[in-house]
């Protein structure tokens, strides 16, 4: 559980970093106007722009978040889920067994006993009403 915290934190911190790297970038457009010389040699990444280190960052940033993404989805079909709050009750009680519970039991009515005696009716035709 504590990995799968830790891994869900970097990849919640990837996909904010991926998105603000994406907004970050310049359209298609505006490479037009870069190619005239409209002031690219004045920027912090130099004259050829930004674009191959925004391109190279986004690469990597994508390709952690697709391993994030699946490491997520490994780590969750690991653990054990339950399908209702019953089956997790049904699961507690297995494991805490009294310590004088027997490895097998059945239910009372299934065991015969000495005291049992079994149910006889008589049934005859005398006891039904006539039909008038």
């Amino acid at each position: 559980m504590l990995m799968q915290n830790i891994v869900l934190v970097f990849h919640v911190i990837i996909a904010v970093s991926l998105i603000a790297l994406v907004l970050l970038q310049q359209g298609k457009g505006a490479d037009a106007g870069a190619a005239f010389g409209a002031g690219a040699s004045g920027t912090v990444f130099g004259s050829k722009g930004s674009s191959s280190f925004l391109t190279r960052t986004t690469g990597v940033l994508a390709a952690l978040f697709f391993i994030t993404s699946l490491t997520l989805f490994v780590l969750a079909t690991e653990t054990k889920t339950f399908d209702s709050v019953v089956d997790q009750q049904q699961s507690k009680q297995q494991v805490e067994k009294p310590k004088g519970a027997s490895a097998i039991s059945t239910p009372d009515s299934d065991v015969p006993t000495s005291e049992s005696k079994p149910i006889t009716t008589k049934s005859s035709t005398s006891d039904v009403p006539a039909a008038d």
